[in-house]
């Protein structure tokens, strides 16, 4: 029988590595709990495939079941949420609010950031035409009603897809600099927090700073994160420093509309020599593996192994083997370390609703890790951290104001990425 894709990463899922999103939307006004509460409902009606709970077929395969019990919405606390528990009514993704903010929490098996922005744009858009009256909707936005169209459900067939060779693959290999401040966090049980702070930079001076250097978001984050990595770490010899960038490749495989999630990532190594270098040569030296890496024949590659990773879980003939097995031969697990990492959705349609957004950030697992969103006059990053030493972030800053891009900082905030709870 052929599984449902959207299942597998469950099989990864660990207390301390959930693989589960936030979405953190700040508004102009205080959230209307009971406004909310009423479009979470009708925009969850929408997404069937979304509307679901875990459950174990009789070979030990978790499955997701039709869930018709309500999407809750519930007072953000400062504490986690459990997915797939009965606080959420057994859903794998829950709406919280505080003060005038929102948080779309979601397990990331489902979908990634475009999945889970299908979700956010309409339940945000049926909560404002409730607190606003009328807003002109985003062109692609999903409304209640609506059906769900063959692309959105789209996922290729493996066997179809080139076997062409990639023209050129990152060869540069692991940095292990950064092994040691991660390993801490994962043996130390009592590290469950971790944190995170909201950096808005004003999208004309971005944008005017991108053209002065020809770069991209993604260059010349990777480039800043460099010159903020090269004063964090001690130089070593034989060592060097490494970002990656997550590359969207569901265009190379025919399933852009698709609400499910499908990254790889593009590998820029930079060695200490470097370290002085201008932030307008380190974002040309970027470029070139965005190029190189950027290319259909790796997303079809990636694809394919992720098919055979399908394959070999559903060989196993219980649970607890296709946990290891899955485990063992995880796609992300299995990528090239690297010192840190850049996740940019790009542009993305608000209508309307952008004139009451007043902020919008990803919140993802990940250490040195920076979530980008656009709205039409802020760039909103998401710089995720371990633990609460403020260096990191502080070196980073500096580095912008190098650079003469303005910005403005939040306090730190604690991230609190939901758990899920299996059935076992």
């Amino acid at each position: 029988m052929k599984r449902n894709p959207d299942t597998y990463l469950l099989y990864e899922y660990m207390e301390k590595l959930p693989f589960t999103v936030r979405i953190k939307v700040c508004m102009d006004a205080s959230v209307d709990s009971t406004m909310l509460k009423e479009a979470a409902q009708e925009a969850i009606s929408r997404f069937p495939y979304f509307s679901v709970k875990v459950g174990l077929d009789e070979g030990q395969n978790y499955i997701l079941e039709h869930n018709d019990q309500p999407i809750v919405v519930l007072p953000e606390k400062d504490e986690r949420l459990t997915l797939g528990s009965e606080e959420v009514n057994g859903h794998l993704f829950a709406i919280t609010y505080k003060d005038n903010c929102i948080w779309f929490s979601f397990s990331h098996a489902l979908c990634g950031a475009p999945g889970g922005l299908f979700w956010t744009k309409t339940t945000l858009y049926q909560y404002m035409i409730k607190k606003y009256g009328a807003v002109d909707p985003p062109k692609d936005i999903k409304l209640p009603g609506t059906p769900v169209d063959d692309g959105e459900l789209f996922f290729p067939d493996a066997d179809k897809l080139p076997d062409d060779e990639p023209i050129a693959r990152y060869t540069g290999g692991d940095t292990n600099l950064h092994l040691g401040r991660f390993l801490k966090y994962l043996l130390n049980p009592f590290a469950k927090d971790c944190y995170y702070y909201q950096i808005d930079i004003p999208s004309k001076d971005f944008i005017d700073y991108m053209k002065k250097i020809d770069g991209s978001p993604n260059t010349i984050l990777a480039a800043l994160m460099f010159k903020t990595t090269s004063r964090m770490f001690k130089e070593k010899k034989d060592t060097f420093l490494a970002g990656r960038i997550a590359a969207d490749y569901r265009d190379d495989i025919g399933a852009n509309l698709s609400y499910r999630d499908f990254v790889r990532f593009i590998h820029i190594r930079y060695e200490w020599s470097m370290k002085d270098e201008s932030v307008q040569k380190l974002n040309m030296r970027a470029r070139g593996p965005v190029i190189t890496q950027n290319t259909p024949e790796l997303g079809f590659e990636r694809f394919k192994k992720i098919e055979r990773v399908h394959r070999g879980v559903d060989e196993q003939p219980d649970l607890k083997a296709k946990k290891k097995f899955a485990s063992k031969n995880s796609t992300f697990r299995s990528d090239p370390r690297d010192t840190y990492t850049i996740s940019y959705v790009g542009q993305t349609d608000w209508g309307g609703m952008d004139a009451h957004i007043k902020g919008l950030y990803t919140i993802t697992d990940g250490d040195l890790m920076l979530e980008l969103n656009a709205l039409k006059d802020t760039f909103c990053i998401t710089y995720q951290l371990i633990n609460k030493d403020p260096k990191p972030l502080e070196l980073f800053c500096e580095e912008l104001k190098k650079e003469g891009i303005p910005y403005s900082v939040s306090e730190r905030m604690t991230r609190h990425m939901p758990k899920i709870k299996l059935p076992s």
